[in-house]
């Protein structure tokens, strides 16, 4: 089958970058695709989107090369088989927060007898070449996320769980969590407690041979979480580079014409 760009990338000592899908139209999951992005993530959890949408993304994706991968709505073994089965060679599953939570997980991601993987490639095997069956288990990515006070606690067992290949930081929520809500939650944290708390991950994470990821909202922040040990960042999404662009135009010709400054809504992802 196709091989996994990502695990390769990172065979080679190279940091990925990850775009984000929360828009659920495949002409804009195409843009976005077109850019040059390692992998491309559709948010099935936050995204204006469902299933629906998501095998036609894929599909308008496909000529880009880019690794696609969903993040799904929570621990449920139908949607993360589906969303293999249309096409996705990683899955991102969000609020795991036990070791036996990351092994049900892993679980899912794998045909006998690594896993319990229902066997049915309706899409993924036109989609990804010859021997789908035979070599799906090695090229498929799961990613646990690690965003809440009690998914830090157990961070060592999560990370040692068999056949997970890497956490996945989601710092909006894990800020709320860890800070009990003292801090509003957004990306690119600056506070020195969360920003030792990213480090902590990363460090698990090389403890245990797998990889680290973090939603990151520039590129600047990015960089230096590849420089704490990072192995993919996500910068930004559709929705956010969409507004930003947007509403830059509008404040710019505002500016010019002597209007007043238009300001908009960044969005979430």
């Amino acid at each position: 089958m196709i091989p996994n760009k990502l695990k390769a990338l990172w065979a080679e000592g190279k940091p990925t970058i990850n775009g984000w899908c929360s828009i659920g139209n495949p002409f804009t999951a195409e843009i976005m695709a077109a850019q040059g992005f390692d992998s491309i993530t559709i948010d099935m959890q936050h995204g204006a989107l469902d299933y629906s949408s998501v095998l036609p993304m894929f599909q308008a994706m496909r000529a880009s090369g880019a690794t696609l991968m969903a993040r799904v709505p929570w621990l449920e073994p139908g949607i993360i088989m589906k969303a293999l089965d249309a096409g996705a060679y990683g899955i991102i599953c969000p609020m795991v927060n036990s070791a036996e939570e990351a092994a049900r997980f892993v679980s899912y991601m794998r045909y006998p007898p690594h896993g319990q993987r229902s066997f049915g490639p309706t899409r993924v095997s036109f989609a990804a070449g010859a021997n789908y069956a035979g070599e799906a288990n090695d090229n498929m990515l799961a990613f646990a996320m690690i965003e809440t006070a009690e998914g830090m606690a157990n961070l060592d067992a999560i990370a040692a769980t068999p056949g997970l290949d890497g956490i996945y930081v989601g710092p909006a929520d894990l800020t709320l969590s860890l800070t009990q809500g003292r801090l509003a939650p957004g990306f690119d944290r600056e506070e020195p407690e969360m920003i030792t708390a990213l480090q902590t991950i990363v460090a698990a994470c090389k403890r245990n041979g797998i990889r680290a990821a973090l939603h990151c909202g520039t590129p600047d922040y990015a960089a230096r979480a590849i420089g704490w040990g990072f192995n993919m960042t996500t910068v930004g999404g559709d929705s956010r580079f969409l507004a930003a662009a947007a509403g830059a135009a509008v404040a710019g010709f505002r500016k010019l014409t002597d209007g007043a400054t238009g300001k908009t809504e960044k969005g979430a992802y």
